[in-house]
């Protein structure tokens, strides 16, 4: 290791210890480390320009063990990224752009938010797997205007978690040749040596996902991990992992130790680790002028690069017009055009479960949104989510179906990984019971802001014979306490292609539920269905000018409402019957629609087959839920809907007592 290289690791080594003591909190053993991994990758082997961190053919780097963060905060600051000195100082303080886990969006130069252990490793195949669709999808002979690697660092509790299994396997199994993790192999987890709980052998276990694997045995040695890198870019047909024996907290005096995982070195801790390494002991967000130079040459290295695809796009741009515009198009983030044109709409001939609607949907505009990509964790037969004439990925990276299998987990974090690398609008789909397996990558997916869609069908109990263990409860409101995660149950066919259209159009992450069982369909003429569920809430069946009543629901239940109301109807009773596809835009609207559509004088009663924790906010104090607080059973659909209270006889009991109780407290 030559002098310069030293100074230059050990510059970013003491400003993340220099952060994290002065923040009195953070993780100064991964940086201490694995600096020597983050120094290579970024100043001799990514291809990446500091000025634009938007570069559409930039090398990605994930920091998977996100609890380093002080670590990528300093090699952003050095490399020339948009984060300055007074930024790590402020390192995990309120409003600062160096939160306690890399966050995409509030600094500059960071690819995916982590710190929930797995998910970086499983992003970054996502990463890969947008990587070599573009690929394959934009290059021509002699304009390989999309060709890059994704670069990542794990820790030992990323390969702890499941989800690690999950996205590995489906990494081989896809042949990601572009994707290099470098794991940092230290022997300690937080709770102390990795002989306690993680004594597998890590190089054989991803040998046998079809990965690439080297050793590295000193985390220190330059030349070893250059070579390990270049190996490992040599192999294009399967994803690399390089296992580095590091020293955790290298240089400290508690290194090696758990002690120096997840806390602030103490003050004469941080000084003697400045003096074992040659570091002034007295100096704070030190960075020496000879290792300012030597860090400062990654951001000239980053303008050339860019400046030779930009070139070389300008040429693909006169050569192959359309191919480029609808690269920019995409890359961008801007729908085409017109796409809206092809939604079907569907005839109250017959009915149609939501499920069947949604392929139908997909199919109908797949070729005016080509960069719509995703699969299922293997349920594509029942979720109904394959694109026809979309091709198969595993065959041909052009393809736009992936079989993820069953790794619902996986999927859902590979689908976010694909929508941060750019270009692609991808989905991912499972049974709506599942979302357990999904929840963390769905609350990832909101803290990013990402355009991920999320396709969960048999919604409810009316899915039938399957029983308590496949029929979603608690599911919906867990899904929508979710900040800045759109909920969608659509009741019928036409109110899925308002869904569709409206995932695609509010670039933010969307789920859908969807039913299995068929469902009538609401007619076109009388309803502006895409208006209605665009406020997320809106009026089917006005009652009259006075109601006595107004019934809310959503999906399948609708029409038990309708028809409940029909009932009523008939018994003098006029109700007022609403349809509530999505309360996070319904929560968007103005106090004036809201009040349009639940007006203070009338009683409400909503009906969902679901929990009904949170209706109250609706129906109020004195108002009724039809819901669910027990599990399901294993029965025929319609049979499970009556026996727990969904059928019509019960929906006009409960309405009419409803009616009765307001009449008593309005004498």
């Amino acid at each position: 290791m030559s002098d310069i290289d030293q100074l230059s690791i050990n510059t970013l080594r003491f400003l993340a210890v220099d952060a994290v003591d002065k923040a009195k909190s953070g993780h100064p053993g991964a940086p201490l480390g694995c600096a020597p991994i983050a120094y290579l990758l970024f100043h001799k082997y990514m291809r990446h320009n500091p000025a634009n961190s938007h570069w559409s053919d930039r090398d990605r780097f994930v920091l998977s063990n996100g609890h380093a963060s002080a670590l990528l905060y300093s090699v952003l600051h050095l490399s020339g990224y948009k984060v300055a000195i007074s930024d790590l100082e402020q390192f995990r303080q309120y409003g600062s752009i160096t939160p306690g886990h890399p966050e995409r969006g509030d600094t500059d130069g960071v690819e995916v938010t982590t710190g929930p252990l797995g998910q970086g490793l499983a992003m970054s195949v996502g990463l890969a797997i947008a990587e070599k669709h573009l690929a394959a999808v934009y290059n021509q002979p002699g304009f390989d205007i999309v060709d890059h690697y994704t670069y990542g660092i794990c820790g030992d509790g990323d390969l702890m978690e499941g989800i690690s299994h999950e996205a590995a396997s489906l990494a081989g199994t896809l042949g990601l040749g572009k994707l290099i993790f470098l794991y940092d192999d230290n022997l300690i987890s937080l709770d102390g040596p990795t002989e306690l709980s993680f004594t597998e052998n890590v190089e054989k276990r991803f040998e046998a996902y079809h990965w690439h694997v080297q050793r590295v045995a000193d985390g220190n040695d330059l030349d070893a991990i250059s070579k390990a890198i270049e190996a490992a870019k040599a192999v294009k047909d399967k994803p690399s992992i390089i296992a580095v024996r590091t020293v955790i907290g290298y240089g400290s005096p508690i290194a090696g130790t758990n002690k120096v995982h997840g806390e602030a070195l103490k003050p004469e801790e941080a000084i003697e680790t400045k003096k074992n390494l040659g570091w002034p002991s007295d100096k704070f967000f030190y960075v020496p002028e000879d290792a300012a130079k030597n860090w400062g040459t990654i951001k000239d290295r980053g303008a050339e690069y860019e400046q030779k695809w930009n070139a070389l796009f300008a040429e693909y741009k006169k050569k192959f017009p359309e191919q480029a515009a609808e690269y920019e198009r995409t890359q961008a983030g801007k729908l085409k055009d017109g796409w809206e044109k092809s939604l079907p709409k569907f005839s109250t001939e017959k009915p149609v479960a939501t499920r069947n609607a949604g392929n139908a949907v997909m199919n109908a505009f797949a070729k005016d949104v080509p960069e719509l990509i995703g699969g299922a964790a293997d349920l594509t037969a029942s979720t109904k989510t394959i694109l026809k004439e979309g091709g198969n990925f595993h065959v041909d990276p052009k393809g736009r179906n992936i079989w993820f299998g069953v790794r619902e987990f996986g999927m859902c974090a590979a689908v976010n990984g694909m929508w941060a690398h750019g270009g692609l609008i991808p989905y991912g789909s499972t049974f709506f019971t599942f979302t357990d397996y999904c929840k963390s990558a769905l609350r990832m997916a909101a803290i990013m802001h990402a355009h991920s869609l999320f396709i969960f069908t048999h919604d409810s109990i009316a899915l039938g014979e399957d029983g308590p263990t496949h029929q979603p409860i608690e599911h919906l409101m867990m899904l929508r306490a979710v900040p800045f995660l759109t909920d969608f149950r659509p009741a019928d066919a036409n109110e899925t292609v308002a869904v569709w259209r409206l995932a695609l159009e509010r670039k933010s992450p969307c789920f859908m539920a969807l039913s299995r069982q068929d469902l009538p369909v609401l007619d076109p003429a009388k309803h502006d269905v895409y208006e209605g569920v665009k406020h997320g809430a809106y009026i089917v069946e006005q009652g009259s000018d006075s109601p006595d009543l107004l019934i809310v629901a959503t999906g399948a239940e609708l029409w038990a409402s309708l028809d409940a109301a029909a009932t009523l109807k008939k018994e003098g009773l006029t109700v007022r019957v609403v349809s509530m596809p999505s309360w996070k835009i319904f929560e968007e609207q103005s106090a004036e629609y809201k009040a349009s559509i639940f007006p203070d004088h009338l009683p409400k009663l909503a009906v969902e087959a679901g929990s009904p924790i949170g209706w109250w906010k609706y129906v109020g104090r004195h108002g009724d839920v039809i819901g669910l607080e027990r599990f399901g059973a294993s029965a025929p659909g319609k049979v499970a809907l009556e026996k727990l209270g969904f059928g019509v006889g019960s929906i006009v009991s409960r309405a009419k007592a409803l009616v009765e109780s307001a009449a008593l407290a309005g004498k």
